[in-house]
């Protein structure tokens, strides 16, 4: 798996590491966050990178690599507030909060390996803008299940889009890497 294991935990650590400044500084704020919310954060951030990539410019210093580890984030965010949708605490403590963040994606990481074993590792031939692009209809398709109050006919649910935002934004993460 040419490193990926490795790979993936690096880009994830660098995540934990600003969700756990994050919520040294701000606590869980984010609880005040409904899912739609959270689905538009995300949205976003993959919106500003498409921009950029398809602009070539930015006028805003912020690291492109950065708006991914916030997809990711908040991804992970989204998870723990379905997790927690009748639990009307706005303040977590920070033991508890970090450990559904590790729960979280710990799964996002056994959803990758599985896939990727299946799938050869295809994420590696991709340009990093299909992964937006990837990002951005797993986006729009959360926020059709949201419009229909979560009932979906045929298809996964809001949960398995965003597990695969998570894994093809530590991609992304791993790509831009690979590339500097």
């Amino acid at each position: 798996m040419k490193n990926t294991s490795i790979q993936y935990d690096a880009s994830i650590a660098i995540c934990r590491d600003i969700f756990a400044k994050k919520l040294r500084d701000y606590g869980t704020s984010w609880r005040m966050f409904r899912i739609s919310s959270i689905t538009d954060q995300v949205f976003i951030k993959a919106q500003r990178v498409r921009t950029i990539e398809e602009n070539g410019t930015q006028k805003v210093d912020d690291d492109i690599r950065g708006e991914y580890v916030g997809m990711v984030n908040y991804s992970i965010i989204a998870l723990i507030q379905m997790e927690l949708k009748d639990d009307n605490r706005t303040e977590l403590p920070v033991d508890e909060t970090l450990k559904l963040y590790e729960k979280y994606a710990s799964e996002a990481k056994s959803l990758m390996e599985n896939k990727n074993h299946d799938y050869g590792e295809a994420w590696r031939d991709m340009r990093v803008s299909s992964l937006t692009d990837l990002i951005l209809v797993k986006l729009l398709r959360i926020k059709q299940i949201e419009d229909n109050e979560g009932a979906t006919v045929i298809s996964e649910g809001i949960d398995a889009n965003y597990f695969d935002i998570i894994n093809y934004a530590i991609f992304a993460m791993i790509r831009l890497t690979e590339e500097n």
